[in-house]
């Protein structure tokens, strides 16, 4: 590996010296998601493999160019998993640009989103230069915790060479229920539901059909059955169904592969109804709202705001003014610093997040 490690170093500082911007990626399955990417494709997928996986601690740690298919087999044949259920949105998707963009699937409301399993990593800064933070456990940090930090990034402080990351097992049980319900009395439910101790693991809404995953222990998951009723669906159809979502493959997502904006907006869980134009698919307990419109993104956004919440142009739309919300001055500053002490040169997926970084 140190011969693919001296390659990257003499782009970066190549790139570093002439001011060339370079656009780290793997195999390219997100392409989709935040600015338009620019500069010469720096290739990560030649620095692969599995570093460590101790099942009894439940830690792996992978290299950025390690297909994340193949992290997913490794723990399955442990009965283990990534809890939060990344979207790879293709199958040639890698370790390293998951966790640069930093997107979690259906089970984030019940887990946690993929930045709180992340434990440790190794950079390659502007300079070249290779840097460890985190580890194989969890820990408090002073500071900024440099590791989680890089998870959602797209790329825009370093090459990210190598991530330890918790993992969990699977469950021993599982069930999803249907529930025909309007928006309003989804959200109440869900809302209930939500704090009390039931073993739910997704929600998903749209149509007037509410979807919940019940998942845990046996005795746990035929109790929650009987409390919240429902029609039990499936165990193919409900595999089917969540990894539909997961990946944006539900037919209810068709017109934004076809080319309609995407909006992705996230709000408190107790937030009411959006009355918004379109059609609406509602996951994570109400905290998660996808929105399929043409409208212009100061309307969407004045939306989210009025709902405590904010609004990422997800998919296509008009990226001229910005897919993620913009950032007030003091966070500008912060994302500034950031830069200047990882990326001074700004090579690196420049202008991925926001134009001036």
């Amino acid at each position: 590996m140190t011969a693919i490690l001296d390659t990257f170093r003499d782009r970066i500082r190549a790139a570093t010296a002439s001011g060339t911007p370079l656009r780290l990626r793997g195999s390219g399955t997100k392409d989709f998601y935040g600015q338009d990417p620019v500069g010469e494709i720096l290739d990560t997928r030649a620095h692969a493999g599995i570093v460590a996986y101790d099942p009894a601690e439940l830690v792996i740690t992978a290299r950025c160019g390690t297909p994340l298919a193949d992290v997913a087999t490794a723990l399955a044949e442990q009965r283990q998993m990534l809890p939060f259920e990344p979207p790879a949105f293709g199958p040639a998707a890698t370790f390293g640009g998951t966790v640069a963009a930093g997107l979690s699937g259906p089970r984030r409301q019940a887990v946690g989103a993929l930045r709180d399993f992340v434990l440790g990593a190794v950079v390659m800064d502007g300079r070249g230069d290779i840097m460890h933070f985190g580890g194989q456990v969890m820990k408090n940090v002073a500071g900024y915790d440099v590791s989680r930090l890089l998870a959602g990034s797209l790329g825009t402080l370093g090459l990210v060479l190598e991530v330890s990351m918790k993992v969990l097992p699977l469950p021993v049980a599982h069930q999803t229920l249907r529930f025909e319900l309007d928006e309003a009395q989804a959200l109440l439910q869900v809302n209930r539901w939500g704090g009390q101790p039931l073993p739910i693991t997704a929600t998903a809404w749209t149509d007037n059909v509410l979807h919940v995953r019940l998942a845990g222990a046996a005795a746990a998951v035929s109790a929650a059955i009987g409390r919240l009723g429902g029609t039990p669906i499936d165990e193919t159809e409900a595999h089917v169904l969540w990894s539909s979502l997961r990946e944006q493959s539900h037919p209810w997502f068709a017109p934004a592969l076809q080319g309609q904006a995407l909006w992705r907006i996230a709000v408190p869980s107790t937030a009411p109804v959006l009355s918004l134009p379109g059609t609406q698919l509602i996951e994570w307990g109400g905290g998660q709202r996808w929105w399929l419109t043409d409208a212009p993104a100061v309307t969407v956004r004045a939306a989210a705001q009025a709902a405590g919440g904010h609004a990422t142009l997800f998919r296509n739309g008009n990226k001229a003014d910005g897919v993620f919300t913009p950032l007030s001055a003091p966070i500008a500053a912060i994302h500034t610093r950031l830069k200047d002490a990882f990326d001074p040169a700004r090579i690196f997926n420049r202008g991925r997040m926001y134009p001036e970084f």
